[in-house]
């Protein structure tokens, strides 16, 4: 058998999440298909992160054993010939029988894009939260430091992750202005079902004056989802890469 690892570029507006769904357009269902097209084989294609509904990817990483005999960039030609134009496979390599692209992942990165201007924009309204009032960003990264480390997330977290656990670490979190667009990066060794959407949608709320940012502190410390902000829509936000 051979592992082959991917790494992949998608636009998630189309698609029901990186996770298989019976009936439903999904990013693992396509490219499934797509593998077994080639090889004639049915495969189970591994993610890294199991991005939502809507959300994009820079750097997606995903990996298969195969009986095939077809080399690296074969594999990625033919995917690409036969994937969609919003899904590119950007690298392919022959990886070894042990690796696995979620388990043996070291730390991934995510970065959530804000449109904070006025007026909307036609151009990037799919892939960023448009936030019309302008949002304090000192306001923002004080409050940033203490979500920073290791914590149970229970506060920033969905149900699913509430039943698997519920701590996860936070290596880095960093906020910056570019002109029109406010980027939030986040750098973690594990992340749970709408962590990152929830963190962000606490850090505007904090922007916005309508929450100091001594008060996430407290929020994180009571475990409680319902203290916290709202969730940011999805398509903000972008899974940049994995670190292996």
């Amino acid at each position: 058998m051979t592992n082959i690892k991917l790494v992949i570029e998608y636009v998630g507006t189309r698609y029901h999440g990186w996770q298989r769904q019976p009936n439903l357009p999904t990013l693992q269902g396509i490219l499934e298909n797509c593998i077994t097209q080639i090889s004639d084989e049915r495969i189970r294609l591994m993610g890294a992160g199991r991005t939502d509904a809507g959300v994009h990817a820079l750097g997606q990483v995903a990996n298969f054993k195969t009986e095939s005999r077809l080399k690296a960039q074969t594999w990625k030609r033919a995917l690409n010939a036969l994937l969609p134009e919003d899904i590119v496979v950007l690298k392919t390599k022959v990886v070894a029988e042990t690796f696995h692209a979620r388990r043996s992942a070291r730390s991934k990165i995510y970065q959530y894009r804000i449109l904070n201007r006025k007026t909307p924009s036609a151009i990037s309204a799919a892939f960023t939260w448009h936030t019309p009032i302008p949002l304090n960003l000192k306001w923002m990264r004080a409050a940033a430091r203490s979500l920073q480390g290791l914590h149970d997330f229970s506060s920033f977290c969905g149900k699913a992750s509430a039943a698997k656990g519920t701590t996860a670490r936070l290596l880095r979190l960093s906020i910056e202005r570019q002109q029109d667009i406010i980027l939030i990066t986040l750098t973690g060794t594990n992340f749970l079902q709408y962590m990152v959407r929830n963190i962000v949608g606490t850090l505007v709320k904090v922007g916005l004056g309508k929450l100091s940012s001594e008060k996430v502190l407290s929020i994180l410390k009571a475990r409680d989802r319902r203290q916290a902000g709202p969730t940011a829509p999805p398509q903000g936000l972008f899974l940049v890469r994995v670190n292996y």
